[in-house]
């Protein structure tokens, strides 16, 4: 291809969109829309972390602060651990209004995540909210659909394409061409949310390089809309036709093909409800052992196996309290369970979110939704995440009581006015505070290996089209 004439041939779809007063404005408003849409984001990201650090260094406060009590009270007071949003978050909100962003921690119980922003929300939140990504993936692919569709078909009615041709500008010169002049067009609207976005993170040391290659994702992304665009417009006979084959590719694309890849995913891999959920791992307990309970025959052979070990007779003569080793096993036991049944609850939503990674390679905005999302810390993954962290710092802390129930508390039976024992509060500052990490970069990029690679099979799949297509293309 000759460098000159895709200058050209760019430059002239440059100059006839820019000559439309209502593509002006329309790209002014999108414009506006964008920057509100960031500062509003930031600001929401911003006020809600303050916020959350807020209550978990209430949280914190409250736990060091606690009075001299025994251990196992203590870790039935609990804890609460929050997950702050991730930086880039406002440019792309993800499932983040619908996932909950703290959960209280407490021994034997393994609690959901609460106060997620829909739970607090009206139905409305339902239609969706602004944010930069969402501009991105949908309205901006709309406009570039409706500055593409004629850009080779128009050409062919008023009869420009075969003097175009005739002249030595080959098929693939004036695709290639035509679509670098739709994507620079675009590129004005993308370049407005790319450095808006890096004027609100680079003050702050926010991750760069992470929505460097964010940027790069959402680049190719409009290039592959850009280039079916001008595909489409060309092999159509005229403008009518193509605009109606991408308004429909569009529809297709962004409402039919995600609510169709949630439904199959739902219907391929269901999921037990939380009461089926919650009872499976309760019947589950019961019938291995319940630490609470004297006579049950799992802890009572457990009893009998430390007495037989320790060479004693009863547990009073134990050189360590009893009660506090049968907590320690009986946490160890719950946890094992629930983390058994956890992860396999998480293998079927997984199949269920496999599914729409794989529907990508039919949907390029399924891929860089899923790629956008992921890179933001605003996806399933984030989410889960969340979850695991939490659910380790639970049982550490619950078995840090256990411990020290075990090492500082009596096995002398107290007598009816004897004081409780208990331990002196300076141990609770002992216990480190619960601190969330996001997903490493390594981790995000090999959940969304799929994404990526469906991105990339639309990009270079398209200029095998291209190939395909020059070769049959007709000028009338």
């Amino acid at each position: 291809m000759r460098l000159n004439i895709l200058k050209i041939l760019a430059r002239q779809v440059w100059a006839t969109t820019f000559k439309s007063t209502s593509t002006r404005v329309l790209m002014g408003l999108v414009g506006v829309l964008l920057i509100f849409a960031l500062q509003t984001g930031y600001k929401n990201v911003s006020y809600q972390n303050a916020m959350r650090n807020e209550y978990r260094k209430s949280v914190r406060e409250n736990w060091e602060n606690s009075p001299d009590k025994h251990p196992h009270r203590m870790a039935h007071y609990g804890y609460i651990a929050f997950r702050n949003k991730h930086p880039l978050s406002f440019f792309d909100f993800g499932m983040e209004n619908y996932v909950g962003n703290a959960v209280f921690l407490e021994a034997h119980r393994q609690n959901t995540v609460n106060l997620s922003e829909a739970s607090f929300s009206t139905g409305i939140l339902r239609f969706g909210e602004i944010s930069a990504a969402m501009i991105l993936q949908v309205l901006l692919p709309l406009l570039i659909f409706f500055w593409g569709f004629n850009v080779v078909a128009t050409d062919r009615e008023n009869g420009t394409l075969k003097i175009l041709l005739s002249q030595g500008v080959s098929w693939s010169e004036l695709i290639v061409g035509k679509t670098l002049g739709v994507f620079s067009v675009a590129s004005v609207v993308f370049l407005t949310a790319i450095l808006a976005t890096a004027a609100l993170i680079f003050p702050k040391n926010g991750p760069l390089s992470i929505f460097a290659v964010l940027s790069l994702f959402y680049a190719i992304y409009l290039f592959i809309c850009c280039f079916l665009a001008v595909l489409v417009s060309a092999r159509c006979q005229n403008a009518k036709s193509a605009l109606t084959q991408l308004i429909g590719c569009w529809l297709l694309f962004t409402i039919v093909l995600p609510r169709m890849s949630q439904a199959v995913g739902q219907f391929l891999h269901p999921a037990p409800s939380k009461v089926a959920f919650d009872t499976a791992i309760e019947a589950e307990t019961l019938a291995k052992g319940d630490s609470h309970n004297p006579n049950d025959p799992y802890f009572k052979a457990f009893k009998d196996s430390v007495l037989r070990v320790n060479r004693v007779d009863s547990v009073q003569q134990l050189s360590f309290n009893y009660s506090g080793l049968q907590m320690k096993e009986g946490e160890r036991m719950t946890a094992e369970i629930y983390v058994k049944n956890q992860q396999k609850l998480l293998k079927t939503y997984q199949n269920q979110q496999n599914v729409g990674r794989f529907m990508a390679f039919m949907n390029p905005f399924m891929a860089i939704k899923n790629v956008s999302m992921a890179l933001t810390g605003t996806d399933f993954a984030a989410y889960t995440d969340f979850q695991n962290q939490a659910e380790a710092y639970r049982y550490r802390l619950a078995q840090q009581m256990n411990d020290w129930q075990i090492q500082y508390i009596s096995n002398k039976k107290q007598g009816e006015t004897d004081k409780p024992y208990y331990m002196n509060r300076d141990f609770w500052q002992q216990f480190p505070d619960f601190e969330y990490k996001n997903l490493e970069a390594s981790a995000v990029f090999r959940n969304e290996i799929a994404s990526i690679g469906a991105l990339l099979c639309w990009f270079f799949g398209l200029f095998i089209w291209l190939i395909f297509l020059s070769k049959r293309l007709k000028a009338i």
